[in-house]
């Protein structure tokens, strides 16, 4: 995918240290709409990123927002909100307030990002996993930009926070190895580190499924689904969930560019997460491990919605977000609706030494679970066989052969 050219003016932007500010909701900005029956929307290529003209900054946007309490009642009827965050006309994100034990859960793991990045290289070197294509521990470098360029920005720590080791079954292992092969944790160099990302990778997993039950509330509202089961059950007893601790480098100490730093894509290529759901973290920026406002209002995060337009999109710090993926939009069979994405690095004399911290939690179907593509699905199309039925450990493997080393 092409990176976008364009460098943004400062807008508003969350800041670590104030109140979450007050932004427009996406749904007045996007109506939304439902109809039963439907063939899955026309998807915009992320190819083609030009939406604004070049000197205008985009709006900056608040998710649609829901709190735990309402999560937590199955009988409160959240399909409108679902359907403006998640649906054809929404961001394809929402935020979820309020969760109990969020705020420290999520301090105490974002702190052990920039002294698990600082780490020498050979700690680093020891949590390597080239067998599972980096899926596992520590990855810097592993990982193809829209370029095809190395990504050299961001530094990642990946392990299920749920299941220490998946699966016995050897032949498993060998065929899904980004799934069932077994965590990889710095017991000796940072033991603090497990501990803290089981626990809020377990909060994330229990908060989604609660989501997860809301969206097929809100997707059986419309015709019958080809496959009975809903993401709620499918996600529930999945072993392939993955957390990732990612450090996003500061630009300017990097070898990779940082001229690049005004670009919406600058610190994390446009994609598409290719899971079912994922939950992540607002970031946390420091210097020198000590955190700080962000220096520049225009980085973060930024989506691009179905209608062909760039925002950027905020979210407070004690709030989660949740982002539809690919698989939910095949499952639900177009009804859920995944977005491309991307993440800019502040620019500026303030940025110089600034790096990001954040966690992500893809939940996603267990590697036997089957895919249905529909025969207008615009994505990977070179993956997908005439039958149009992959399992999503075939899926997925295959998207890893196309952007981390394929494995023999």
């Amino acid at each position: 995918m092409r990176k976008i050219d364009s460098h943004l003016p400062n807008s508003p932007i969350f800041s670590l240290k104030s109140p979450t500010p007050q932004f427009p909701s996406v749904s007045f900005r996007f109506p939304t709409f439902f109809s039963t029956g439907r063939r899955f929307p026309r998807r915009v290529s992320c190819a083609k990123m030009s939406c604004q003209p070049q000197n205008t900054p985009p709006p900056t946007l608040k998710p649609i927002t829901i709190s735990y309490s309402e999560l937590q009642d199955k009988d409160a009827d959240l399909s409108v909100k679902i359907e403006e965050g998640f649906g054809p006309s929404g961001l394809g994100i929402i935020s979820v307030s309020d969760v109990p034990g969020f705020p420290t859960l999520r301090q105490n793991l974002l702190r052990l990002s920039p002294i698990l990045a600082g780490s020498p290289e050979e700690v680093k070197k020891e949590l390597e996993d080239p067998g599972s294509r980096y899926s596992f521990g520590w990855s810097h470098g592993k990982e193809k930009l829209e370029s095809g360029k190395l990504d050299l920005l961001k530094g990642s720590f990946f392990a299920n926070p749920i299941l220490d080791m998946p699966t016995t079954d050897a032949s498993l292992i060998q065929r899904y190895p980004s799934y069932c092969r077994p965590n990889i944790w710095p017991s000796n160099d940072l033991p603090e580190l497990e501990a803290a990302f089981k626990s809020l990778g377990k909060l994330l997993l229990d908060v989604g499924l609660m989501l997860a039950y809301h969206c097929d509330r809100y997707v059986n509202k419309g015709a019958p689904l080809s496959n009975s089961k809903g993401l709620e059950e499918i996600l529930m007893h999945s072993r392939c969930h993955k957390g990732r601790l990612l450090y996003y480098f500061p630009t300017q100490h990097s070898d990779c560019g940082s001229q690049d730093a005004g670009i919406m894509s600058s610190w994390c290529g446009w994609h598409t997460d290719y899971g079912s759901l994922t939950g992540l973290t607002c970031g946390m920026f420091t210097r020198d491990s000590e955190e700080l406002e962000c220096p520049d209002s225009a980085a973060g995060l930024y989506i691009k919605t179905r209608s062909d337009q760039i925002v950027k999109v905020v979210f407070g710090q004690e709030e989660i977000g949740y982002q539809i993926g690919e698989t939910a939009e095949i499952l639900s069979e177009g009804r859920l609706c995944a977005t491309p994405h991307g993440v800019q690095a502040p620019k500026g004399e303030k940025a110089v030494g600034v790096a990001r911290s954040t966690f992500a939690l893809f939940m996603q179907p267990d590697w036997d679970e089957k895919l249905n593509f529909p025969t207008e699905w615009p994505r990977h199309q070179e993956l997908i066989p005439p039958n149009g039925t992959l399992t999503f450990g075939e899926y997925s493997e295959m998207l890893l052969n196309k952007y981390y080393h394929r494995l023999q």
